[in-house]
C-alpha cells in the first residue's frame, strides 16, 4: 500500500470509529449519540415479525447470508427474519394488500437492523484491504467514500420503521411472480441508484414510483438516493436495538 493510502486508511479507519454509534470524545460533533434500548427480546422492544401479518411475504434478507457488499453474513443476522415496528408492519400488510390486487407483491430485502450489525458496516468500509464486492456494489466510487450518504454509521433501519425492499410483477399467465426491472440491484452504491436518476430508463423510472406510490399511500417515505429504502413517516422514535435475529 502506497504511503497515501495508508494516511487515507488512517484517517478514514479513526473518522468511522469516532461516528460508530457513541460520539464520546469528538469535539466536532457535539450533538447527543442516539440511546440504544437495553430491550433483550423483540417483544420488549416492541417489533413483530412481518409474517405473522403477510405469512407468505416474498422475503430476500441478503445480510443473513453472503449475497451483500460485506461479503459475508452480517453480525446480527443468524436467520433470515423480517421485523418492524407494529405499525410499520401493519402498513406494510396494507401495501401488500393493495399491490396484490393489481397483480404485484413485495419482496423484502431488510427491515430492523440490529445496532451491532452497524458497527459491522463501519468496520468493513475502515478495511479498505478489502475490495471483493467492488465489481459488483460501488465499481465507481472509492471505498473511502461509503460512509455517510450510503453507510451510515447510524441506521434508522435499528429503530424498527424502515425497510428496504422492490416489486414483482405476478400479471403473467404461468402466476410466476418475477422481479421488476429497477435499474440497478439493491445496495447499489451509485447516482444511478438514487429514485429519479435520469440514468435510469422510462420503464425503470415508472417501475421505481410504482412502489413509491404504493409505500407513499400508506405513509412510508423513500429515501432519495436509494430506490428500495423505506421509512413510515410517523415513526418518531429516536431510540435503536439491538436484539439480535435469531
Amino acid at each position: 500500500m502506497s504511503e497515501r493510502r495508508q494516511r487515507t486508511a488512517r484517517g478514514v479507519a479513526a473518522l468511522l470509529a469516532c461516528l460508530a454509534l457513541t460520539c464520546a470524545g469528538c469535539a466536532s460533533d457535539p450533538a447527543p449519540a442516539p440511546a440504544v434500548s437495553s430491550a433483550h427480546t423483540f417483544e420488549e422492544a416492541g417489533l413483530v415479525d412481518i409474517r405473522t401479518l403477510v405469512p407468505d411475504i416474498s422475503q430476500q434478507i441478503r445480510y443473513a447470508g453472503s449475497e451483500n457488499f460485506v461479503g459475508m453474513p452480517v453480525e446480527g443476522y443468524g436467520a433470515a427474519r423480517c421485523y418492524l415496528s407494529e405499525p410499520a408492519a401493519q402498513a406494510l400488510q396494507r401495501v401488500e394488500r393493495s399491490l396484490r390486487q393489481q397483480g404485484f407483491r413485495l419482496r423484502v430485502f431488510d427491515c430492523y437492523r440490529p445496532a451491532r450489525a452497524v458497527r459491522h458496516f463501519v468496520r468493513w468500509a475502515a478495511d479498505l484491504q478489502d475490495q471483493r464486492t467492488k465489481p459488483r456494489y460501488y465499481p465507481n466510487l472509492d471505498k473511502t467514500r461509503l460512509l455517510g450518504d450510503y453507510i451510515a454509521p447510524v441506521s434508522g433501519h435499528s429503530r424498527g420503521a424502515t425497510v428496504d425492499l422492490t416489486l414483482l410483477d405476478c400479471r403473467g399467465p404461468d402466476g410466476r411472480c418475477l422481479p421488476l426491472d429497477m435499474g440497478t440491484e439493491f445496495d447499489f452504491f451509485d447516482p444511478r441508484a438514487n429514485t429519479d436518476s435520469p440514468q435510469a430508463t422510462p420503464a425503470q423510472r415508472g417501475n421505481r414510483q410504482r412502489l413509491l406510490r404504493a409505500m407513499a399511500q400508506e405513509g412510508f417515505k423513500n429515501y432519495p438516493q436509494e430506490w428500495w429504502h423505506y421509512t413510515l413517516a410517523t415513526h418518531d422514535s429516536q431510540v435503536l436495538y439491538d436484539v439480535p435475529i435469531e
